[in-house]
């Protein structure tokens, strides 16, 4: 989930797909880009209008690329994100990943499977100080609701408040379901079943700063850590970007 400085965002790209370039990318690479998204969206019979694409380059510290489109599918945001060793494989890849979401949310619910061939967890390492952080309004919800909204905007973890305890919370992709819960304090199953089948982690949800919290993912080499933060009592959420850094995740006053 980096956010990157890089070269001015172009125009919007044959079909009115929005596509932002960073890094030391061209007219050639974005037309690639809106030349790929644009055929699954038309194989779906979708319309270009809303959908955005963000290309990264040189920015990673592997030197790979970095493609993400967000697009609204039946009136609800959705997202992929899909890295790759170079331009072309991640563009290939993102467009591959883009095809299954469409039909994921349109033909019939279905869950990413677990492991993701294709997206690999995150474990970097790289610096512990915190690079980015974003502070919005938690969504309540139960625990489906939230594997749902994850699922959709193909993320790997999922901050909310849980409504029947009203503690802050996480699902993630983890465990022998594909999709675990951690809450702040309770660590008991939801009294509504959440399907497909999630675990529950059964380690207590540590209470730190950001700071802390941090240095701690960058000691494990953990993807992302879920704690509670010492000084507001909520729930925060650390977890590793792209090119390495620590992005902070934490809820606006309720």
């Amino acid at each position: 989930m980096p956010v990157l400085l890089g070269i001015p965002t172009a125009p919007p790209a044959a079909g009115g797909i929005e596509v932002d370039l960073r890094g030391p990318l061209g007219a050639a690479e974005r037309d690639c880009a809106a030349g790929m998204v644009g055929a699954v969206l038309r194989h779906h019979g979708l319309s270009p209008a809303g959908v955005r694409v963000r290309l990264s380059a040189g920015t990673c510290p592997d030197g790979s690329a970095l493609i993400q489109v967000n697009l609204p599918v039946r009136g609800a945001p959705a997202r992929v994100q899909v890295a790759g060793p170079s331009v072309a494989a991640a563009v290939a890849g993102g467009a591959a990943r883009l095809d299954q979401q469409i039909r994921r949310l349109t033909a019939g619910w279905q869950w990413w499977p677990w492991p993701d061939p294709q997206r690999p967890m995150l474990e970097l390492s790289g610096p512990d100080r915190i690079a980015r952080v974003k502070t919005f309004r938690l969504p309540v919800g139960a625990p489906c609701q939230a594997a749902t909204a994850m699922c959709a905007r193909d993320y790997d973890v999922y901050l909310f408040t849980d409504l029947e305890t009203g503690e802050d919370a996480v699902v993630y992709r983890c465990g022998p379901t594909g999709l675990r819960l951690a809450r702040q304090y309770r660590r008991h199953p939801p009294v509504t079943p959440a399907l497909p089948e999630l675990t529950i982690n059964s380690r207590a949800t540590p209470t730190l700063d950001a700071t802390e919290a941090a240095r701690r993912l960058g000691v494990t080499r953990l993807p992302h850590l879920f704690f509670t933060d010492r000084a507001t009592g909520r729930g925060n959420l650390v977890y590793r970007r792209y090119n390495g850094e620590v992005g902070l995740i934490r809820p606006a006053d309720r």
